[in-house]
């Protein structure tokens, strides 16, 4: 497992009973998890007085419940910050867990000497984003929310990369990779983490087990001739590790043949000594 043990600013602080406490710099979260299906006694005084808590809504959905929480604050990962507010979902606007394929990838970038070229798909918020271009990239940041485009600029301004090479594109992702191979550009990496479900900014529906393994072929076409790596992620139960494995050896096989890894991305528990599951990773590099 790929565990994001490095933060300061964030920290798992208890979970059971489908439901995880967290600590996001000095406030106390409680969110519901699907992977938390164990139940152990919450002792620890967060559950009791938490500073906002989602409760999930029997039909569906849910709300948050704030009791003492500022309208949005800031965390920190390294030379990183990034704004944090509670919105739709359950969703804070940040993966934490991703900060283990952060660490990965900065290093293989800074290899290169900061000139490759970083394709950032379904990009959310830009937590990767940030990442490439503090390790001397330009990205290319694509995702279909105009809003989280938005957010993912104001999270680079904040974290002083805002003079970085970088294009925000609102743009459906499958659109956008087609139209690149048609104009011929290449990019030395490629990150992409994409929903479950989705719809893009016309309404396009995006079933991830339908579009995926497809996307996956297109995006070898963009390689450039000296790649660096190709990451995917995912939330999605039934897209395990292994499954990420096979689609890359496959797509990759031909034109770029890389070495290949795939396992679960994780979390600490610190009130248990437990690591959270937080989906998964593939992870191709030359």
């Amino acid at each position: 497992m790929w565990i994001a043990d490095k933060w300061k600013d964030f920290e798992v602080l208890d979970a059971s009973e489908g439901e995880k406490l967290e600590r996001w710099s000095s406030y106390t979260l409680v969110r519901p998890d699907p992977q938390v299906i164990w139940q152990t006694p919450k002792r620890h005084p967060g559950w009791t007085h938490p500073n906002a808590h989602y409760h999930r809504s029997s039909k569906g959905g849910g709300s948050w419940k704030i009791n003492d929480l500022p309208e949005n604050w800031q965390i920190a990962y390294g030379s990183l910050t990034f704004n944090i507010k509670p919105f739709s979902f359950k969703h804070t606007g940040l993966f934490p867990e991703q900060a283990a394929n952060w660490d990965w990838f900065r290093s293989l970038l800074r290899a290169r000497g900061g000139s490759a070229k970083v394709l950032n798909l379904f990009a959310y918020t830009g937590g990767a984003t940030c990442a490439a271009l503090e390790a001397g990239s330009s990205v290319t940041h694509v995702d279909a929310s105009k809003g989280m485009v938005t957010w993912a600029h104001e999270n680079a301004r904040s974290s002083g990369l805002d003079d970085r090479p970088v294009r925000w594109l609102v743009d459906d992702c499958i659109r956008f990779v087609e139209r690149e191979i048609r104009r011929g550009n290449h990019y030395d990496a490629i990150i992409m983490d994409p929903p479950s479900y989705g719809r893009g900014p016309k309404g396009e529906v995006w079933k991830l087990e339908d579009t995926v393994f497809p996307l996956i072929q297109n995006c070898v076409q963009l390689l450039s001739e000296r790649p660096i790596f190709f990451l995917i992620s995912s939330y999605t139960t039934g897209l395990q590790s292994g499954v990420l494995t096979y689609m890359l050896e496959s797509a990759l096989a031909s034109r770029h043949p890389a070495s290949i890894t795939s396992d679960e991305l994780g979390l600490p528990v610190s009130g248990s000594g437990l690591i959270l599951p937080c989906g998964c990773a593939g992870r191709a590099v030359w």
